[in-house]
């Protein structure tokens, strides 16, 4: 853990940044160029400083650190925040769990769509700021909250940078410790990271699981930020489970309470271009039917899986599972649909490496693409294995159909009637 003195150093580098010699240090920097060869830049700096910056008050050594620092973030950030990166700032971890924008602004707006303008919501661990400036963008106030005062440095930097000062701030200070009614909403986003890298348990989140239930079920509307691997189990009765993907990964999990909440599930899909998707549970529907496989092969995105609306996805095309334990869909018909991407069948063969290695020599396949679920078989193996050669390719589905592996030959849909 660093000591104060540290803290204090880092914070007061960082301040230097945000004045004009400091953002003409960091303008000048090519995120590329320090993402290639840092120590290189950083001499030239040190032997070099852009005017102002040797009369700022700091140790240039801290100041050429902290712009080197934030160039290289703010290339990573950019597969989150787009061009936004470019006049944002980061801390490593807070990049790491920062939601990505467009996530963020969709959760801002339901917010907005249920809080009144007047009401103070709390972002209890705002990390870097990323969804308090979207909650603060859709009209609503803001104050977050964080235990690391370097993180809040930085939050309230970027609060500025956008111009968001009168609606939203960020302090220091530790979120369990909030009083009751100090917030008419709530949004929290437990650290999952700590010393050692990604947390997965949630009672080792910070805080603690139990504490953010607390926190969320203390206010009158709230959310919880959550990965998406959580168990169901911990989802509370009453609350709202979303599941959210982008461009195809699940990306998250968020819990919505009290007048936020309509007690189901659903899936939300995020994909550049088309509007969000969102797939709720149906109370009413059963288990989807069984059958052989079809002509298409349909596999759910992540979230409509881990979201266990398999069977909503099912029934929205007319489908049916290739085995009840395993998402995979089939029918005779094609379909577009967002929940789901869709694949012909070519051949359905009983699994052996012989015979679909003598499969894909007589398609002259030499590009192979594997998936597989409820197969044990290893897919790196299996791909050196197969020595596949040729200009044609394929998709190669590995699963099982009751107690029998199967391997599917495919090509992957991408025009629709």
């Amino acid at each position: 853990m660093q000591g104060n003195g540290q803290v204090t150093a880092h914070i007061a580098a960082f301040e230097a940044l945000l004045t004009p010699a400091g953002q003409r240090l960091l303008e000048a920097l090519d995120p590329a160029e320090v993402e290639a060869d840092p120590l290189g830049v950083a001499t030239r700096l040190r032997r070099a400083p852009v005017e102002g910056t040797d009369v700022l008050g700091v140790d240039l050594s801290e100041l050429v650190g902290a712009a080197l620092t934030q160039a290289r973030l703010r290339g990573r950030a950019r597969g989150k925040f787009g061009e936004l990166a470019e006049r944002m700032y980061f801390t490593p971890n807070g990049l790491e769990q920062s939601t990505r924008r467009p996530v963020a602004a969709l959760r801002a707006r339901r917010f907005a769509a249920a809080v009144p303008r007047e009401a103070l919501v709390g972002d209890l661990g705002c990390g870097i700021g990323a969804d308090l400036l979207s909650l603060a963008e859709a009209g609503l106030r803001v104050e977050g909250v964080d235990a690391d005062p370097f993180t809040v440095a930085v939050a309230n930097a970027n609060i500025a940078a956008r111009g968001l000062g009168e609606r939203a701030h960020a302090r220091e200070g530790d979120v369990t410790a909030t009083p009751p009614g100090a917030y008419d909403a709530v949004f929290c986003d437990p650290a999952r990271r700590g010393r050692r890298g990604r947390v997965f348990d949630p009672d080792a989140y910070s805080p603690a699981w139990s504490q953010v239930m607390a926190l969320a079920q203390g206010v009158s509307d709230a959310c919880v930020k959550a990965a998406p691997g959580i168990p169901h189990d911990l989802v509370p009765e009453g609350c709202a489970a979303e599941w959210i993907s982008v461009g195809g990964e699940v990306k998250e999990a968020a819990l919505w309470f009290g007048g936020l909440s309509d007690g189901g599930r659903r899936a939300t899909l995020l994909r550049e271009g088309a509007e969000p998707a969102t797939l709720t549970a149906d109370p009413t529907l059963g288990a989807p039917p069984v059958t052989e496989p079809g002509r298409y092969l349909y596999e759910p995105d992540g979230a409509v899986i881990r979201a266990h609306l398999v069977a909503e996805a099912a029934a929205e095309i007319d489908g049916a599972l290739l085995d009840p334990h395993i998402a995979y869909i089939t029918s005779d018909r094609l379909a577009a649909t967002p929940f789901s991407r869709a694949y012909e069948v070519t051949d359905v063969l009983p699994f052996s490496l012989k015979r679909l290695r003598s499969a894909l020599r007589e398609r002259r396949v030499g590009t192979v693409t594997i998936k597989k679920r409820g197969s044990a078989v290893d897919v790196e193996k299996l791909r050196r294995d197969l020595r596949p050669s040729g200009p044609e390719s394929a998709v190669v589905v590995l699963t099982r159909i009751g107690e029998r592996p199967f391997a599917l030959l495919c090509s992957e849909v991408t025009a629709f009637p």
